[in-house]
């Protein structure tokens, strides 16, 4: 029997649907174990972007789109938050198709009272509002990097070595782009601030973290291009990453697999 992650709630973006670097294969895998009461899909579910310049849409992100259909039909909330790169779908908030519903953003509360401000975060990114050609353009030269790390990659698994990410890598050693990183991540804390909840749970940028920001807990939940993360909220209401790559094998064995959880 397939062990399951069972939680209250779970959270994942930037899977980028319609590109050659999604992982929907990886994501098809955790939603077979997931068991949850709400889903909410945190932004760039589907890449808008990619899709205006050529169509690419195997089966398995054919897949992914059923999966997350037939949750909805089985009675778990599904919330579909748009982000920079599905746009458009923005224009049918309040809409419900197939059982998933389009919100804006949301308020989620959890288990132990603590409620969470749900958005994807593009619009406290200053270059996606005031400079969106350079957005394009930092768009292709990440598709360039993870085309390279792709190749880089299957040498490792020749090689018996795991997955590495080359983008993440230079996230944390390149000065402009770890500076990026933590603007948005204080700008993310100023928002769930401003609205009077305990904390944010976001996507866009890529990268999976929790800590504390002055009082107010800061959640990426990460994507699903690399890293192939998620957030989910245990019963009691603890909120913890899912770091897939490190923990799918684990759920393959039928051992139950060690989270992430946040800092106290």
């Amino acid at each position: 029997m397939t062990p399951t992650l069972s939680c209250r709630a779970a959270f994942i973006s930037d899977v980028h649907l319609g590109t050659k670097g999604c992982q929907a294969e990886r994501l098809l895998e955790f939603i077979r174990v997931l068991e949850c009461e709400t889903l909410y899909l945190v932004g760039d579910i589907v890449d808008g972007w990619k899709m205006k310049s050529g169509w690419y849409w195997p089966q398995a992100h054919n897949d992914v789109v059923q999966k997350v259909l037939r949750l909805a039909r089985k009675g778990v909330t599904v919330v579909y938050i748009p982000g920079n790169h599905d746009d458009r779908i923005r224009d049918f908030c309040g809409v419900h198709f197939g059982g998933v519903v389009v919100a804006r953003d949301a308020i989620h509360q959890a288990a132990d009272g603590k409620r969470y401000l749900v958005t994807h975060g593009d619009e406290f990114d200053g270059v996606i509002q005031h400079a969106r050609w350079l957005a394009f353009v930092g768009d292709w030269g990440y598709r360039g990097l993870l085309t390279l790390n792709t190749q880089f990659n299957r040498l490792r698994r020749l090689l018996g070595l795991g997955y590495w990410s080359l983008s993440a890598y230079l996230k944390h050693r390149v000065k402009n782009a770890v500076a990026f990183i933590d603007k948005f991540e204080e700008a993310m804390a100023e928002e769930a601030r401003r609205r009077g909840v305990d904390g944010v749970i976001c996507g866009h940028i890529h990268h999976a973290e929790m800590r504390e920001i002055s009082g107010v807990v800061y959640i990426n939940d990460g994507d699903w291009v690399e890293s192939c993360t998620a957030v989910v909220e245990g019963f009691d209401g603890k909120l913890e990453i899912v770091r897939w790559h490190e923990v799918r094998a684990a759920y393959g064995e039928g051992v139950v697999a060690a989270l992430e959880p946040i800092a106290a």
